[in-house]
This record gives structure tokens, sequence and C-alpha cells, in this order.
């Protein structure tokens, strides 16, 4: 259950421009409360003006927007844009990367990555108080310096606020850094319920707490894994595309620390030593069905609603989840709603 009492129910969708409107639009017709984008082969901003042109309700985030390869100005000023037009739809998502992309795909410079989101975080809503107070603008910090701003360079007022903030983190002081500063924290797919009970929330309580902050002022949002079908043949065939792509972030050494909680440490040098062999397949061989239950929700139609709660209840305030294209919409629409209806856990 989230933290005001109610699931969220969020889906992503591909962001590549052509297909944008009619996925988002498909969203916000089977009852899904966010949608969002990803930045990995296109912008993850451009398509959110589609999606807010093409729909009414539904939320847009970006989930995420890698923060280190723009500034607070230029992210601001597509924040207010987009929170104008989408009529106070947006929630932006801010995620660090590492730090050979951020060095050697964009050309950025990289230090002190928590520091550095923070000031980020800070910094955005210190450009939007100017514009929307008409305070004068005087951040001054250690990566960031945004003191100019002349009246030519304000954005046209609007009634909508400031977007929300979330921001990914995996590591305990981002994870801490969010409950102090961000509005939300998406959390990595590859997160068990442990994990998420004995390490994430903890951590995010320390932050919040030293801000003085309740829970209920940061959202938790999370992808989740979800192996389902409408029989044993179908949740074998959906689950080896699962263990692959959990075999794939087990492979990563900054995530070794999910499964050394697990006593499964001595699997990531091993599929980190596949992974540099390309033996795509092999490593999803590894992710047995132990593994596979931790990590992703495995249950039938009839009863993926329930499974998919108990794994949220009391840690995940939005769930991103999707199902095999094999299942109808009608039945989508249906699993959405009850999952949004359904107050706790049986």
């Amino acid at each position: 259950m989230g933290a005001d009492g109610g699931l969220k129910v969020d889906a992503a969708v591909v962001s590549q421009l052509s297909h944008v409107p009619a996925a988002a639009e498909t969203l916000e017709r089977r009852g899904y409360d966010g949608c969002w984008t990803a930045e990995i082969n296109h912008d993850p901003f451009l398509p959110l003006a589609l999606a807010a042109e093409h729909t009414s309700r539904i939320q847009l985030g970006t989930s995420i927007a890698v923060a280190f390869a723009r500034n607070p100005m230029t992210v601001a000023q597509i924040g207010w844009d987009l929170q104008e037009y989408s009529e106070g739809r947006l929630l932006l998502g801010l995620g660090s990367q590492i730090k050979p992309h951020i060095e050697k795909r964009f050309s950025m410079s990289w230090s002190k990555p928590v520091a550095r989101m923070r000031e980020f975080v800070l910094a955005l809503h210190a450009i939007w108080e100017c514009w929307r107070d008409g305070t004068r603008l005087a951040f001054d910090g250690e990566f960031y310096t945004h003191t100019l701003m002349t009246p030519m360079f304000v954005p046209q007022p609007h009634p909508h606020g400031h977007p929300k903030v979330f921001v990914a983190a995996v590591g305990d002081r981002m994870t801490e850094m969010c409950g102090e500063v961000a509005d939300g924290l998406i959390a990595h797919a590859f997160s068990t319920q442990r994990y998420f009970r004995e390490v994430t929330i903890p951590t995010l309580t320390r932050g919040i707490e030293r801000a003085g902050r309740q829970r209920r002022d940061v959202e938790v949002a999370s992808p989740l894994f979800v192996v389902t079908g409408r029989d044993e043949a179908e949740l074998t065939q959906n689950a080896v595309a699962t263990r692959k792509q959990i075999a794939f972030y087990a492979s990563t050494p900054a995530y070794r620390g999910v499964l050394e909680l697990h006593g499964w440490g001595d699997l990531q040098t091993e599929l980190h030593r596949l992974s540099r062999e390309g033996q795509w397949d092999a490593m999803g061989s590894l992710i047995d069905d132990t593994m596979l239950a931790e990590f992703a929700v495995v249950a039938p139609l009839d009863s993926v609603v329930r499974a998919i709660r108990g794994r949220c209840d009391g840690l995940i305030d939005r769930v991103l989840v999707g199902f095999p294209p094999s299942v109808d919409e009608a039945t989508v629409m249906d699993l959405v709603s009850e999952l949004q209806r359904e107050e706790s856990s049986p």
C-alpha cells in the first residue's frame, strides 16, 4: 500500500516519437495513473509533449532524464513548459547515470554525484521560485551558479505549481538524499522485497527524518518484473525474457549488494564473466526459480493482482508494471482497476 493509502499503477512507453500518441492514449484508456519515458536511445522530454497533447488525465514522467548531461536552468525551463502544457501532470524524474557515460558520451563533468544531484534539485526549486514569485535569483552552489535572470527570460506564469521532482537512487547516500530534498524516489527494477524492506526504505527514512519531513512527503516509484499468463505454459514462456533481464542486471557490479543480501554474491562474479563473453542465453539459465520469484512477481492471471499488491504493500507507492502482449485490453483494464481499487493485501 502506498504512503497515501492507495497504489498507483504506471507503465512505460517507447520514446520513438511516432509511437507515442497512440501508446499514451492506450495507457490512459486502460486506466493507468502514469506514463513514463526513458532516456535510452531517444530524448525523454519530447515524447511527453506529444503524450500531453493526446491525453487529459494520466500523469507524465521521465524515468529517467540524465541530469548531469544537462544543467538546472535547461531542465527547469523544459520542466516549467511541460508542466504548463500538461496542466500540472509532469513528474520530473532525474538520474545521475555513471561516470563513463557522463564524461565519454555526454562530455560533461562528473564529481561527487550525490552532492551534485542534491544541488541540482535545490537549484531547480530556486529557479522556479524566481519565476513564480519574482524573487531575485541568487543560487550560488559548489557545482551550479544561477544568479542572472532578466525579465525577458522569465516564462509566462501558470497555475499548476512546480512539477514533482523524482530522483533515481541505488546506493545508500543517493537514497538518503532523496528523502531530504526530492518529491519521490525511483527505485531500480533489480530490487527484491527484502531489499526494499531492510535497505531502501530504512535508508530513505533516515533522510526524510533528517529533513523534518514525513514518509507521505516522498513517493516511492518502482518498476516491477511481472511474469504471468493464462496457464503454466504461458508462465514458462514469459519467464524466459525476464530471467535474461534479471541476469543482465545481476552481472553489473553496482548491483552486487542486492545479491549479497540474499547470499548470492558469487553469482554476480560468474554472470559478469559470462556477460564479457556475450553468453546472454547462458546467463539467463543461471536465474533459477527461487531467484526469479525474489526479483519478479510470478503468478497466473487470476492471482497476479494479489501477488503484485503483496510485493508493494507498505513499500512502493506507485508501481510501473506491464503485462504480456497476449493479455487482451479488457483484461488489462480489469487488472489495473483492481490494483488501484484494492486497499490492502488480504
